[in-house]
């Protein structure tokens, strides 16, 4: 049975080796960070790849020729609500919890609500703008985790 409130966000995977356990709940908080962001929502799909898988979208649609943890396409129809596409490489994520001594939830978790604040308007490509960007994806998780 479909849950209304999380029918608009659907998760694909595309990595056989990961399934995302406590999705409705992840579901539920994006649709309340759209709603603290004063963002409408009305459909995101998470699809969860391989770096191999990622790297040709960066090649193909970016033109960069490097692995990255995410990439975000804003699919919006002007004048409507938010629309997105969010792919994320399962491989990276791993990599960089381990390298950042974190867990791979944690981590996780922590692209998925990047993604989303992409989506919300926010940047990452100046100093400025990243320093907002890590300080909203930890407001955002410190509201998931309560740590």
């Amino acid at each position: 049975m479909m849950n209304k409130a999380t029918d608009n966000i659907q998760f694909h995977y595309l990595d056989q080796r990961f399934h995302f356990p406590k999705r409705n709940e992840v579901k539920s908080f994006l649709n309340e960070l759209f709603r603290k962001e004063k963002k409408k929502l009305e459909g995101l799909s998470f699809i969860f790849c391989s770096d191999e898988y990622l790297l040709e979208i960066n090649r193909n649609y970016l033109q960069h020729d490097y692995y990255t943890d995410i990439i975000t396409f804003d699919l919006s129809a002007p004048g409507q609500g938010t629309t997105g596409e969010i792919y994320i490489s399962i491989d990276r994520v791993r990599d960089n919890a381990q390298n950042l001594n974190e867990t791979f939830s944690y981590e996780l978790h922590r692209v998925i609500f990047h993604g989303a604040l992409h989506l919300c308007g926010y940047k990452d490509k100046t100093q400025q703008e990243e320093i907002l960007m890590r300080k909203m994806e930890d407001k955002y998780l410190k509201l998931y985790f309560g740590k």
